[in-house]
């Protein structure tokens, strides 16, 4: 039998980072990327959700369906900008220049 085996690993408990988080927050700590299941002051045991399908703030530009998508955590948006930013995953709905949302599978964390 396989002993090794911890859990599924959609989501995962972390310390909150400095600043602590809002439920629904993206949340980077190193190359770990989540969405925040909940409110958590620094320190905390936090949820962290680092799979499925998500909608999150975009920064300027438009996005095609299947764009690479970083995580920006100056501006804590999703951007097309890889220097500087950490691939969080593809975008699967088109967003517009305009659009303040896009729609985000994450890739889980590498």
């Amino acid at each position: 039998a396989m002993r090794n085996y911890i859990q599924p690993g959609n989501v995962l408990t972390v310390p909150a980072p400095a600043g602590g988080v809002l439920g629904g927050d993206g949340v980077l700590i190193g190359a770990l990327f989540g969405i925040a299941s909940h409110d958590a002051a620094e320190g905390e045991d936090l949820s962290l959700q680092v799979t499925g399908v998500v909608d999150l703030p975009k920064a300027a530009g438009a996005l095609a369906v299947g764009a690479r998508v970083y995580f920006d955590a100056t501006s804590r948006s999703v951007t097309a900008t890889d220097t500087g930013n950490t691939l969080i995953g593809v975008s699967v709905a088109a967003a517009l220049a305009g659009d303040t949302l896009v729609r985000v599978r994450l890739n889980g964390s590498f």
